[in-house]
């Protein structure tokens, strides 16, 4: 009779829950709807009628000087100087000459990004069709990071979904797909761990959850590189045994050897074979072409194009001459690095003290550290990081700090190009607004560096993953032995 009597009230509690989901989505989803609209018809001020032979529009570069919101977008740039615009399959038949010049359908990203471009230019006579199609094509991957977001940390969602990076991003580049990515595996390994409605187990297990995870990651290292960077984290994650892992460390350490090494083994395979597998093909079909993307970003200058803080701090003390470039060359890699090693230690100093190793965290640790000392920021970045302001509980302050120096380099740097390029000089405000947001996000990038480690998650992530330390706490004391073991009493003893 109880168990009648309860079953209503939690189906009517669940279909609330469910109801409050659907609003939350569909807010969500309409902001967004809105923001990337703006998005699209700020770029579009950069195209239009007339064209030149080539299909460029005369609007190209600065469309209206007066808008507020600059009208420049990547997609519209890389019409021209690709052969996007001759529409060549790209990497097959391609190279880079002895300046530095891609050619043959090449483009500095990963393949898949690559081949996104080429469909988006399908059909395509002029840079504006082009970028329409492009936006088309992009759009339904920005419609999916909210709803994951919003299905994980629910109004915080709108985080991303109605803040100014999407307004100046959505279209500037090719982000959203790779963004994308990177949500969607922090969102297998959110539902995986989620407790299933009938059976109230585990909807799937750590590593299963993780291997689909690291395939996402994977995929997305072959459209912009910095996903793959996740899957040293999240095999550590797996490696101590996910949520609670510090019990179940402890407790088989003398039957399995603790660690979950060959857990953690399947996560970095499965990241490996599906990079080899996308890769694969075009290195065997246009070695060069592939080699040539690599290639070319290894030769990349750090200029005032790149907005580091290598051109904007060292070139002060150097020059930028050779040996400024050869100290970027050296120096970038290898704080990298150090950031990377810097993020893991604290992160597993997280696992000692709490039980569970932060994986989140250390991702979003991980890649402040690459946006920080790579030769090569560009503004849509934003894009990267801004998905870890919304899972996780970083402060305010730093959030609006971040986003309103945001704000203030894209409305420099896109004035300040045109300005460049006409040969005059450049107003003080300009220079001040573009350096000055350049070290205030180096600060901001460098305090995640040390505190995202330690960040907690925000709700209901946050529960989802606990609830698995409770049910992990749960079994280890229904399983434990009514007397210490034999070597445990000894050790008492003693």
């Amino acid at each position: 009779m109880s168990e009648r009597r309860t079953t209503p009230g939690r189906w009517s509690a669940r279909l609330s829950g469910r109801g409050e989901t659907v609003v939350i989505v569909l807010v969500s989803v309409l902001a967004t709807a809105a923001t990337m609209f703006w998005s699209f018809q700020a770029k579009l001020r950069c195209g239009g009628a007339p064209f030149d032979a080539l299909g460029r529009s005369d609007n190209w570069p600065t469309g209206d000087p007066d808008a507020v919101v600059p009208c420049y977008s990547d997609l519209m740039y890389l019409w021209l100087g690709r052969d996007i615009n001759t529409h060549v399959f790209p990497y097959i038949h391609g190279g880079i000459t002895s300046d530095g010049t891609l050619f043959g359908g090449v483009v500095e990203y990963p393949v898949l990004s690559g081949v996104l471009m080429f469909v988006g230019a399908v059909g395509a006579d002029t840079d504006t069709e082009f970028f329409t199609q492009s936006a088309l094509l992009l759009a339904p991957f920005g419609f999916a990071i909210t709803v994951l977001l919003a299905s994980m940390v629910r109004w915080w969602a709108l985080l991303w979904a109605a803040t100014p990076p999407l307004v100046l991003y959505s279209f500037h580049n090719w982000e959203l797909p790779v963004v994308a990515t990177a949500v969607g595996a922090v969102a297998v390994m959110a539902w995986g761990a989620s407790d299933h409605p009938v059976t109230r187990r585990r909807r799937l297990p750590l590593r299963t959850s993780a291997v689909i995870a690291a395939v996402l990651l994977a995929i997305g290292f072959c459209l912009k590189l910095y996903p793959g960077i996740f899957v040293l984290p999240l095999a550590a994650y797996v490696l101590t045994r996910g949520a609670g892992g510090a019990r179940m460390v402890e407790r088989r350490r003398d039957a399995r050897g603790g660690l979950d090494w060959t857990g953690a083994g399947w996560v970095a395979g499965a990241a490996v074979v599906t990079v080899v597998a996308i890769q694969l093909p075009f290195m065997v079909l246009g070695f060069d072409g592939w080699k040539a993307a690599l290639s070319f970003q290894s030769r990349r200058r750090a200029d005032v194009d790149t907005n580091s803080i290598w051109y904007w701090g060292l070139r002060y003390l150097t020059g930028t001459g050779d040996t400024y470039q050869s100290l970027v060359s050296v120096l970038s890699p290898l704080l990298i690095l150090t950031s990377f090693g810097v993020a893991m230690y604290l992160g597993w100093r997280r696992f000692d003290r709490v039980g569970t190793f932060p994986w989140i965290g250390v991702s979003g640790a991980m890649l402040a550290g690459f946006m920080l000392f790579h030769k090569v920021h560009s503004p849509q970045y934003t894009l990267w990081i801004l998905p870890f302001f919304v899972l996780m509980k970083v402060r305010w302050s730093v959030i609006l700090t971040y986003l309103l120096t945001d704000l203030a380099l894209d409305l420099t740097i896109f004035r300040l190009f045109p300005i460049r390029d006409a040969g005059d000089p450049l107003p003080w405000w300009i220079v001040t607004g573009v350096a000055g947001s350049v070290w205030v996000h180096a600060a901001l990038l460098a305090y995640l560096i040390v505190t995202l480690p330690r960040t907690p998650l925000r709700e209901p992530l946050a529960s989802r993953v606990a609830a698995r330390v409770h049910a992990a706490a749960d079994r280890e004391s229904a399983d434990a032995p009514r007397h210490p073991p034999r070597n445990a009493m000894a050790k008492g003893s003693s």
